[in-house]
């Protein structure tokens, strides 16, 4: 993952078959990770999985998704691993080598959508933090400091005009450590699963 050394914000565009478009039956989720350019740099495929998960669990699915090199695509980069678990969703974030980065776990909240970042040994880092107000958006943030956001469709993020209306924006400090950008980007995975999967935006 050197490519997340340098930058300070990805584009996370899920890439949906026809089949699904069509008939609205889930299908395997696909994603294409660019940097604020446009410029490819990651692909990342939901493995395994039955059917008959995805039909009777649809966003609720526990799965595993691979990140991968876009130019060499049998490069695995990393693995989000999500458990099925009905509310206090949790993602488990590995490298290439199986060694794991750390944890998103979602905390009980009646109105607000929050998650805790968690480092290999299950301490704090930060937060994800879904304001009411702006249901699209999550803060990324330490106690009262926001460090960034993750936001789904969020114009104008990208510097020479690519566009698509399924796009998450990841936004970080450029001198974060590369493991802790990739929380990050495996966050989106979590996010888009169990709030905007079965949304139809």
């Amino acid at each position: 993952m050197e490519k997340l050394s340098s930058i300070d914000g990805l584009v996370v565009n899920q890439k949906k078959e026809w089949g699904e478009i069509l008939t609205g039956f889930e299908t395997k989720n696909k994603y294409v990770v660019l940097d604020t350019y446009g410029k490819e740099l990651y692909i990342a495929v939901e493995e395994g999985g039955s059917t008959i998960m995805r039909w009777l669990l649809k966003a609720m699915r526990p799965f595993k998704i691979s990140i991968r090199n876009y130019d060499n695509q049998n490069q695995l980069l990393l693995r989000v691993v999500r458990p099925f678990r009905f509310y206090f969703h949790q993602l488990n974030i590995f490298d290439s080598k199986g060694m794991l980065l750390g944890t998103i776990q979602r905390q009980f909240s009646l109105l607000r959508r929050v998650y805790t970042v968690l480092d290999t040994s299950g301490e704090e880092l930060y937060q994800l933090f879904g304001p009411i107000l702006h249901p699209w958006t999550f803060e990324i943030k330490k106690g009262i400091n926001q460090y960034g956001t993750i936001t789904k469709k969020w114009s104008g993020f990208l510097k020479e005009g690519f566009s698509d209306a399924d796009n998450f924006g990841v936004l970080f400090p450029r001198e974060w450590n590369k493991n802790i950008k990739a929380l990050f980007l495996g966050a989106v995975f979590l996010i888009d699963f169990v709030h905007f999967e079965n949304t139809g935006n």
